[in-house]
């Protein structure tokens, strides 16, 4: 069962880059709701699925809780044991993230963050103001900025620029639960956070389309 509650991703709206615009916790609006879309496949009934909610609730307890955290850990094993990747019931997006190696201030400009995704090869950028994350943008979207404003709006600074929404998941976030919601919400990216906020990895498109261009490979090779 894909559960919405206890999902750990979240969206945050459109906004200027001040401060931290990861949302806290107990004010979080969460969009993994499974009545927001259609399930793009039918539920296995032939295993034990460990969901994303369980694992995470119980692979955070301590104390007290620790039988119930490693008896999660075993049935998330079982579950998992023998598939690939893209077939497992339960996919860390941890496992399939790149990671987040290249930020950029939130005072640079147009300009600049262009050339720094240009010298590094790099299509998505975290924006950082006073090292909290403010902002996740991809180059497509910075062109299209630019083609609908002036000429001059290349020097703008991003912090005078209202930046696109984006999402957060933590690294033990369902990789296939997230890609419904990158979809659901027209996203290409996806950012993923540590338990203090800090970004570790991102998750775009083409992660996903590697990871599925694999098992094709694997199923025309047999």
């Amino acid at each position: 069962m894909i559960r919405g509650e206890g999902m750990s991703i979240y969206v945050s709206e459109p906004g200027r880059p001040l401060g931290t615009r990861l949302p806290a916790v107990f004010r979080n609006r969460p969009v993994g709701d499974v009545t927001e879309m259609a399930e793009s496949a039918a539920i296995s009934t032939d295993h034990s699925e460990a969901t994303d909610a369980e694992f995470q609730q119980a692979a955070h307890s301590g104390g007290g809780n620790s039988r119930r955290r490693q008896q999660a850990l075993q049935e998330y094993g079982t579950a998992a044991g023998g598939e690939s990747l893209e077939q497992r019931a339960y996919l860390p997006v941890s496992e399939i993230c790149s990671p987040a190696a290249y930020s950029v201030p939130a005072s640079v400009s147009v300009s600049e963050a262009i050339t720094h995704m240009e010298n590094n090869g790099v299509h998505h950028l975290v924006v950082l103001a006073d090292d909290n994350v403010a902002g996740l943008i991809d180059l497509r979207w910075l062109l299209t900025w630019l083609h609908e404003h002036t000429s001059e709006a290349i020097h703008k600074s991003l912090t005078n620029i209202e930046l696109p929404a984006f999402l957060t998941a933590s690294p033990e976030t369902d990789a296939h639960q997230l890609a419904r919601l990158m979809l659901a919400h027209h996203l290409n990216a996806a950012l993923v956070v540590d338990a203090q906020g800090k970004p570790e990895g991102i998750v775009t498109s083409t992660d996903y389309l590697k990871l599925y261009a694999n098992v094709s490979r694997q199923e025309g090779e047999v």
